[in-house]
């Protein structure tokens, strides 16, 4: 079975196709920024990256006929259960219409929707809006704020599944604490194959590469009365100049660690102790009951980063690094199992949303 996968990035879209779960090709597709500045609106880039999908599936030797399924990343949706889901009208108007954040992966649905022309069944899977907490973790302590869940789900959730497998076990049958570490953090605490908590990568947890994570709440205070920054500003100082950027001027952790001075890489250890503290901090969510500690994203490509992890945390459980990214194949796999009969493709129901 042919199945396309759709990513789309701020400047970019990724594409693949899969033969059942083998990949056949993978090309990331160029957008020329001068040419998207030209749309007011990223739903407006619709048509644009539809036709750069369409010349990449013809480039290839195929037509959109041919797949038995288009497998797309999930949008900003409001709070749901994981799995798959079926991209249908309703879902779409809510992604084109509704959805309060805008972001490029809600052009993924929208575009494989119109691709399909209700001809073959379009998915997505795990979007980063994936909601399973217990009650007590979405607790914040103002009755007017609720914790949220915001993580990389997509490949936290590939990668339980891949670390279950080598474990001989269903990823049902498995507690996990699982690090997701890239330009944000996510550390998430899994029981059972539910993801019970999770730190908000935008605003909590560790501070990364380019993102504060967790403030002292009043010197933040402090800070945005202080006449010194506007709203805009404050909110790109903790996500996108935070974190390294702030203390060293880069997010590149292996610059930083190869070529920085000792005082850069202080700056990675101290990333490093916050990212162990929050790891710590789940295996506590689950009692202490831990069948693996798991480290993924890009950053768990450098081995120097996962020892230190492990220096911290190796007593709590078996430490599995699983590095790099795995947001294609997640998709198409979600697709495969439905296409199977393994897993029951889920309707999506728009419900009153959270996300602000």
């Amino acid at each position: 079975m042919l199945i396309l996968t759709i990513n789309p990035g701020s400047t970019s879209t990724k594409v693949a196709i899969f033969a059942d779960n083998k990949k056949l090709v993978q090309r990331t597709l160029r957008h020329d920024v001068d040419e998207l500045e030209k749309f007011n609106d990223i739903m407006e880039q619709e048509e644009f990256r539809k036709k750069a999908i369409l010349d990449f599936i013809e480039s290839e030797g195929y037509k959109i006929e041919d797949f038995s399924a288009i497998a797309c990343r999930g949008g900003i949706l409001p709070p749901l259960e994981s799995g798959t889901y079926v991209v249908d009208e309703n879902m779409v108007d809510y992604l084109k219409n509704k959805t309060k954040v805008k972001h490029a992966s809600n052009l993924a649905a929208v575009i494989g929707f119109s691709l399909s022309s209700g001809r073959i069944p379009v998915y997505i899977t795990d979007p980063v809006s994936v909601d399973e907490m217990i009650d007590e973790a979405r607790i914040s302590g103002i009755p007017e704020i609720e914790r949220l869940s915001l993580a990389h789900a997509l490949n936290i959730k590939a990668v339980a599944r891949e670390v279950a497998s080598q474990l001989g076990k269903k990823y049902e049958e498995l507690n996990m604490v699982i690090a997701h570490l890239g330009g944000g953090i996510s550390v998430t605490a899994h029981e059972k194959g539910r993801m019970i908590d999770v730190n908000n990568a935008n605003d909590e947890g560790p501070f990364s590469p380019e993102r504060t994570g967790e403030l002292p709440v009043g010197d933040v205070v402090k800070l945005c009365f202080s006449g010194k920054y506007s709203k805009n500003e404050l909110k790109k100082l903790f996500v996108g100049k935070g974190g390294l950027v702030a203390y060293v001027g880069t997010n590149d952790v292996k610059k930083i660690l190869e070529e920085g001075s000792d005082e850069e890489r202080f700056f990675v250890d101290a990333m490093v102790y916050q990212i162990a503290k929050e790891i710590g901090g789940m295996c506590a969510v689950l009692k202490g009951k831990v069948d693996a500690i798991v480290i993924t994203g890009g950053i768990a490509n450098n081995p120097k980063i996962v020892e230190k992890i492990k220096s911290y945390v190796f007593k709590f459980a078996p430490v599995f690094s699983v590095p790099g990214e795995f947001e294609m194949e997640a998709l198409a796999m979600g697709a495969l199992r439905v296409l199977r009969g393994e897993e029951k493709a889920k309707t999506w129901g728009e419900k009153d949303e959270k996300i602000s």
